[in-house]
């Protein structure tokens, strides 16, 4: 695990590349976008083509792809036990995977300059292949996707991460995408909207709003580093050091690399969540869309009596250098900007994470690790103050404490230019140790180990995890 971990260390503690410079990389998608024609209009449900509307769902004439159910959800979790929504159901596991390959004794990572229906600014750089067994599949009889052979063919020795994470848990029901990363030692054809970058360069393009997608987000976290000596690791950062070296990015690998070091152990985490699971319920049952109390089904979407949350819209889209060129979709579209945080503090020379044990309409396993403030659904600058912990912390916090702040989409295949704010700070005293219910302090090394592990981690945990740099 070291031998793979100093591998994917190297790669992170590298900005520059062969390739493509850092100072470069903006211009490049800029140029990719103009590159391509692009159109998304919004339409009635009736003029979706291959796609048909009823009183129990919407669907695709094939059966595959995916389709819009309604849902009714019982819980004895938080203050309303029950209510109906919109979800979308996907039940295929799809690839969203990387091809990595080493240059001059550092591994970089294959990417796309991707244009997704749903991207607030169409593209941005998405893994070597991403994509759903309807697709790959050729449902749709366009082309199948680059580099799927790849995966496809990849033997063992060559797969060096294979996870399957799940998705938004509030949109999608019990739905789960295998994230995998291979290695290669031949040569690979270099497509015209793909280029090779290090991880270090990967996760300083995520200082800008909306450049890396979510998918190549959900990827990107679950790399491990390995755990090693406390003199290792001081060692890595006196290699690290410049002018421009940072005690918090020194903090973050300290707290990625230190096994058995947190306040709380595996094991009691472990305890922690499966407690949580026996306890709470969350019950979900298909209802006929049209049947869902609160919810408006009309002509040119489905909403909510309040407008609030999000609604499912239908697109016609055009775009030039897609496996399919021209096709139509349901969508959702949020009713606001949300907002993701982690709030951290150091706690016997460690840096720890406040997690929040989560629960979600879709999740496969009732509860999964979430941000220390995770607003999507509901408008948190409307929120009561005092209402969700930590909330009125992270908005009124000093500049000098947020390490992170950004906009970041979600995934643009199924969601329309939805952008939440996502967000790192480093607290001090004014964080107490112990924390509200349903929270727990982790490390990052303990985060990452529970990655290597099924529907453990939320994918905004993992959104905002993946964006952590050691420079």
């Amino acid at each position: 695990m070291n031998k793979l971990g100093l591998s994917f260390l190297k790669s992170a503690f590298t900005l520059d590349s062969q390739f493509m410079k850092l100072d470069d990389l903006v211009a490049w998608l800029a140029d990719q976008n103009q590159r391509v024609s692009v159109n998304v209009e919004k339409v009635k449900f009736d003029q979706l083509n291959s796609w048909r509307i009823d009183s129990n769902r919407i669907s695709h004439e094939s059966g595959k792809f995916f389709s819009i159910d309604g849902i009714n959800v019982k819980t004895n979790w938080g203050p309303i036990p029950e209510w109906d929504q919109p979800i979308i159901n996907q039940p295929e596991i799809g690839y969203l995977g990387f091809i990595t390959k080493e240059f001059n004794g550092i591994l970089h990572f294959l990417l796309q300059a991707k244009i997704e229906p749903g991207n607030v600014n169409y593209v941005q750089l998405s893994p070597t292949l991403q994509a759903t067994r309807s697709n790959y599949s050729q449902v749709h009889k366009g082309k199948k996707p680059h580099y799927l052979e790849y995966f496809q063919n990849a033997n063992s020795s060559q797969i060096i991460l294979d996870q399957l994470q799940s998705e938004q848990g509030a949109r999608f029901f019990r739905k789960r995408n295998r994230n995998i990363i291979i290695k290669v030692e031949n040569d690979v054809p270099v497509l015209d909207n793909f280029v090779w970058l290090t991880l270090g360069q990967l996760k300083k393009i995520m200082l800008f709003d909306n450049l890396v997608n979510m998918d190549t987000r959900t990827v990107i976290s679950g790399i491990p580093f390995g755990d090693f000596e406390p003199g290792v690791i001081d060692f890595f950062n006196f290699l690290s050091f410049s002018e421009d070296s940072n005690n918090i990015q020194k903090a973050f690998l300290k707290s990625a690399l230190t096994h058995n070091a947190g306040l709380n152990s595996t094991e009691n985490i472990i305890t922690y969540l499966t407690q949580l699971k026996s306890i709470y319920d969350l019950e979900v049952e298909k209802i006929p869309i049209k049947s869902m109390k609160n919810w408006v089904v009309d002509d040119f979407d489905i909403h909510h009596i309040d407008n609030k949350y999000f609604k499912i819209i239908g697109v016609n889209v055009e775009i030039g250098n897609r496996e399919v060129l021209k096709w139509s979709q349901p969508m959702v579209e949020p009713a606001q900007e949300g907002l993701c945080a982690f709030v951290c503090k150091e706690i016997d020379g460690i840096l720890h994470f406040a997690v929040q044990a989560k629960l979600e309409s879709g999740n496969h396993d009732i509860i999964e690790f979430a941000p220390t403030v995770q607003c999507l659904t509901g408008n948190y600058r409307q929120t009561k103050e005092g209402a969700l912990p930590f909330l009125d912390y992270v908005l009124n916090v000093s500049e000098d404490q947020i390490v992170f702040n950004t906009l970041q989409s979600e995934e643009g295949g199924r969601f329309f230019r939805e952008q939440n704010r996502n967000m790192i700070i480093i607290g001090g005293d004014e964080i107490p140790i112990e924390l509200p219910e349903n929270y727990i302090w982790m490390t990052l090394n303990q985060l990452q180990t529970f990655l290597k592990f099924n529907n453990y981690l939320n994918i905004q945990a993992r959104s905002l995890i993946a964006a952590i740099s050691f420079l």
